[in-house]
């Protein structure tokens, strides 16, 4: 599967922390993935699922 660079602020799995008051991603990388991540600019995240607040509603019809 061949994925396009990924942008944190686009994806389903970026959560806002309201204790914190910041973002965060709720999956969890493991050792390797999280060293391509800090140290590429072009990190595939296997995790990236897009955020469509209209998805729902297109199900419904």
């Amino acid at each position: 599967m061949n994925k396009k660079s990924t942008n944190c602020e686009s994806c389903a799995n970026y959560v806002y922390d309201a204790e914190y008051d910041e973002y965060y991603c709720d999956c969890r990388l493991d050792e390797d993935e999280m060293a391509k991540f800090l140290t590429s600019q072009n990190f595939n995240c296997p995790y990236y699922d897009f955020y469509d607040e209209y998805k729902i509603v297109r199900k419904q019809n």
